[in-house]
């Protein structure tokens, strides 16, 4: 069965020039739990100076009525991140490196390897805690700065996560400019490494690519894929990168292709009416 993850709260609004009033956030993660989308990353456990548009993340996850089964995330870089989010009730961990040294130095400032090493307290005690973790690992197929990622080198830091012990892997697009081809070639050698249950996709849409990939992993037998309602999103330290797919257009497409998505369509065009007036543009999708 296809599950579908929502990025628009954290990794979409963190990208906002314009701050998002906290009233609204919450408003609208009200709103996708509507849709019935199974889980809703909701907001990140940073400093704020790091990413000022979510430093409200506790006031978020105080206000949002929560519904039986929709699993609210959040990401957690370090122990201190962790300490807030049990206290918030978060219903899953993650945490986030990537693929690339020179995007890993630029989005969190240390290399891939100081990365890890931060990981392990945060997981352990979010198992205490009876947490399930995602590993994000970004910049799988080309980096900005250091173009072609090898396959290798995701499967590398993916073997690592796994064996800290995450539960899931989010495999990044981060700049958008993979082609099903090598969705393709990723998937051969990761597939042997990490069972396809526990892996999920993201794919930003910058060449209009997307879709066309979701469908490939789907071939494949992925079935996790995270998405953007409205398709907000893009990555501060990916120059040019336009935003993640959005929710409607990975929605329409899987549906296309014969798959049940069990996620209520005129909801998610309600969330969109919700957010978008405080975002200063028009969303996409």
């Amino acid at each position: 069965m296809i599950r579908l993850v929502e990025m628009a709260p954290r990794d979409g609004l963190q990208n906002e020039a314009h701050p998002v009033p906290t009233a609204v956030k919450i408003a609208f993660v009200d709103a996708l739990t509507q849709s019935g989308l199974p889980e809703i990353e909701v907001s990140a456990f940073v400093s704020p100076s790091a990413i000022p548009q979510l430093q409200d993340a506790e006031a978020v996850f105080a206000g949002i009525a929560r519904a039986p089964g929709v699993v609210y995330s959040a990401l957690v870089p370090n122990e201190r991140g962790l300490e807030r989010a049990l206290s918030a009730r978060v219903g899953k961990v993650a945490v986030f490196t990537a693929a690339s040294e020179t995007f890993n130095r630029h989005n969190i400032n240390a290399s891939i390897e100081e990365s890890l090493a931060r990981f392990p307290p945060v997981i352990a005690g979010a198992k205490r805690a009876g947490l399930p973790v995602r590993g994000y690992v970004s910049t799988a197929f080309y980096c900005p700065y250091e173009g072609k990622v090898e396959p290798e080198a995701v499967v590398e830091v993916s073997r690592r996560l796994v064996d800290l012990g995450v539960d899931e892997l989010s495999i990044g697009d981060t700049i958008g400019r993979a082609v099903p081809g090598e969705v393709d070639r990723l998937l051969d050698r990761l597939l042997p490494v990490v069972e396809p249950s526990r892996l999920a996709l993201l794919f930003h849409d910058t060449y209009q690519r997307a879709v066309m990939n979701v469908l490939a992993a789907r071939r494949r037998g992925i079935t996790v894929f995270d998405a953007s309602t409205g398709g907000i999103g893009g990555c501060p330290y990916a120059p040019g990168a336009s935003g993640n797919v959005s929710m409607e257009m990975v929605i329409e497409a899987l549906e296309g292709a014969g798959e049940a998505i069990p996620v209520d369509r005129e909801a998610l065009r309600r969330a969109r009416g919700v957010i978008e007036p405080s975002l200063g543009h028009s969303l996409r999708g």
